[in-house]
């Protein structure tokens, strides 16, 4: 035990673990040291912003979409009762709405009408929630060709808008955070490459087999169809990798357990910690493999969405005049 020089209240001098091991041990020891110390504090992008939290309304309002859709099939109102008609006006005045993200986004004098993040957060419930209540208002039934289109129309924006939302998750931080960049991922890559390579340099094959896998972080593909083949498989080598480092690390482990007399809980309290370390390092590879095409794809989301939005608008004004009119 190493005594540490800065003194308690009570005037003694305070102990602390001292992480050195002897010789024969060296080996091991970067992963014991990872074992003991506490988790690593976030990175500043995740600290600058924290997850948010889930807002009070979300399972009230959950209840109700369930409570309403099993309303819908069980044939207590049908399209054109006053509860039907009511709740399609909602459901299109809640589409109508969504118009408003962008308005704000980019109008300026409501540039200073509220946080942005809160004009995000209710785009996001009115697409969920305006698609519904139009989907409940026809029962899931159709009975016209305009009623039809309009539909379609509908689904088409809303599938649109589930799919920017899956992609606006990986090149933002968090739900509402600022936008991330292609540096700042492979900075944060270098870091974690070079805490893994100290961690397993007693196993050299894991070694290669990282920093080949974190290579392709900073490598361009030479061709789309190899860009979009290395895209779409990337998920699938990480896995890959992660499961042979970690049979290679068990059975290294468990030689060097059988050799020092570990108990079973300290063996798998190592092999935990190795997995955690794996894990994190071929995720933050990943990404930032990723980054850049997921960046063309918003991009090319973006220029299809407005006009999904501007079809749907159309074809439900015409909906609404038929429906008026016959």
């Amino acid at each position: 035990m190493a005594i540490n020089r800065d003194q308690t209240t009570s005037g003694r001098p305070c102990r602390r673990p001292n992480l050195v091991f002897k010789k024969n041990n060296a080996k091991m020891t970067h992963l014991q040291t990872y074992e003991r110390r506490p988790a690593a504090a976030a990175s500043p992008s995740e600290s600058a912003n924290p997850p948010a939290r889930r807002p009070a309304y979300v399972l009230p309002l959950v209840i109700g979409m369930v409570v309403l859709g099993i309303g819908s099939t069980r044939g207590y109102y049908t399209p054109g009762s006053d509860f039907g008609y009511y709740m399609g006006v909602v459901g299109g005045v809640m589409m109508l709405a969504l118009l408003l993200y962008p308005l704000r986004k980019h109008v300026r004098f409501l540039q200073s009408a509220g946080s942005i993040r809160y004009w995000f957060r209710l785009h996001m419930m009115f697409g969920v929630v305006g698609p519904l209540l139009i989907l409940y208002h026809s029962t899931f039934t159709i009975g016209s060709l305009n009623a039809g289109v309009a539909m379609a129309c509908m689904l088409l924006v809303a599938g649109s808008g589930v799919l920017g939302r899956f992609i606006y998750r990986r090149i933002h931080h968090g739900l509402y955070g600022r936008r991330a960049n292609l540096d700042e991922l492979q900075s944060d890559l270098g870091i974690r490459e070079g805490e893994v390579r100290s961690k397993f340099h007693f196993a050299p094959r894991i070694e290669a087999q990282l920093k080949a896998f974190g290579e392709l972080a900073h490598e361009r593909p030479p061709g789309v169809t190899s860009g979009a083949w290395r895209f779409l498989t990337l998920g699938f080598r990480a896995r890959r990798v992660r499961s042979q480092c970690m049979r290679e690390l068990k059975t290294i482990l468990r030689k060097k357990a059988k050799e020092r007399g570990w108990e079973r809980d300290k063996l798998r309290r190592r092999l935990a910690a190795a997995n955690q370390m794996l894990k994190t390092y071929l995720d933050t590879a990943r990404n930032a493999a990723q980054f850049q095409a997921y960046e063309r794809m918003f991009s090319l989301w973006h220029v299809l969405h407005v006009p999904f939005v501007f079809m749907l608008v159309i074809s439900g004004v015409v909906h609404v005049i038929a429906v008026h009119m016959y």
